[in-house]
């Protein structure tokens, strides 16, 4: 196991470069640069910026280099001083922005998936153990209803009730004068109060996913000899689901972390831009479409860097939990 481990983190190293190249051509694809964008913005508003004043601008962001050029400083300077460059659009250090929100960003991501696994493995259970059943066809209907509504419809639904029926302030993760303050007990408070919200729009499409792979691998797994064998030893029912088709049926919620991790960061832009999200989703969607480069980068390069961390951490639970998988 711990070879294999090893044997991954390695490959890891070249995947990840390999990732930021592609990353930084495709950034650079559409026709244009930031400085292209920043003036068609300008002469929206009447502002005329002349030729002179075009290639000084270029020449202050290195965008007149080339682009093999522009990419070994970025990625050099991230190697060997963890700097991802400078924001063009916001004039400040890319690791500032990136980790003020990726902050956020991870505590919704883990809390989303704390309440969609915490739903989903009881309930897909019990759909499999009762099916055909009232309660079964109960949850057939409520996850095909969960994977059918829009999130952002569900976004503005759940804060008209939030604002309306419990008068709490909705959009963004703080109340007004929680905004700029440092932390202590009262704004974690607030956070908490703010954080069920999106928890539960992002939970609800996922939840309702789960709960139909969990209730079909248990199908599955109810159906094999052992379960019949184990029965016929006198095991109890609870006893014998936990510990052996529950535990093999758990094997897709394992594998999804690979892409549930990535997916909650870049996923759930529409919702974070309707509730108006602190996140890092509507900060990566701003630098794409302005060509913050550098910005953009850095947020496709942890986007990347999580999906392989993600299977690396997925590829070491299984291994783990089903006896079947035997690394050797």
């Amino acid at each position: 196991m711990f070879r294999f481990i090893l044997w991954r983190m390695v490959w890891m190293l070249p995947f990840l470069l390999a990732i930021s190249f592609i990353s930084f051509v495709l950034i650079q694809l559409p026709p244009g640069d930031y400085v292209t964008t920043y003036i068609a913005t300008l002469a929206a508003s009447n502002e005329i910026v002349d030729q002179n004043t075009a290639a000084d601008l270029r020449s202050r962001f290195g965008l007149d280099q080339p682009m093999i050029v522009q990419y070994w400083k970025w990625i050099t300077n991230i190697i060997l001083y963890g700097d991802f460059g400078l924001s063009f659009e916001w004039q400040q250090p890319v690791s500032e922005l990136i980790w003020e929100r990726m902050s956020l960003t991870l505590v919704l991501t883990f809390s989303t998936l704390l309440l969609t696994w915490g739903i989903a493995l009881p309930i897909g259970v019990f759909s499999a153990v009762k099916k055909y059943s009232i309660g079964d066809y109960v949850v057939t209907f409520i996850s095909f209803l969960g994977l059918a509504v829009p999130s952002f419809l569900l976004a503005l639904v759940l804060m008209y009730f939030a604002a309306v029926e419990f008068g709490q302030s909705v959009g963004g993760l703080f109340s007004e004068q929680y905004q700029n303050a440092p932390w202590n007990f009262d704004k974690f408070i607030d956070f908490l109060q703010h954080l069920w919200i999106p928890v539960v729009i992002l939970g609800v499409s996922g939840t309702a996913s789960l709960i139909r792979v969990m209730r079909a691998n248990m199908l599955d797994e109810l159906n094999r000899p052992y379960v019949t064998t184990a029965r016929a030893k006198g095991l109890s029912e609870f006893t014998l689901l936990v510990k052996y088709p529950m535990r093999l049926a758990l094997n897709p919620f394992i594998s999804t972390i690979a892409w549930l991790l990535p997916n909650l960061v870049s996923g759930s832009i529409i919702v974070a831009i309707v509730m108006s999200l602190p996140t890092a989703g509507p900060l990566l969607l701003q630098s794409l479409m302005s060509q913050d480069m550098y910005l953009a980068g850095a947020f496709i390069l942890l986007i990347c860097a999580l999906t392989v961390v993600g299977s690396l951490i997925s590829d070491i639970l299984l291994a783990l939990i089903d006896p079947r998988i035997r690394l050797e």
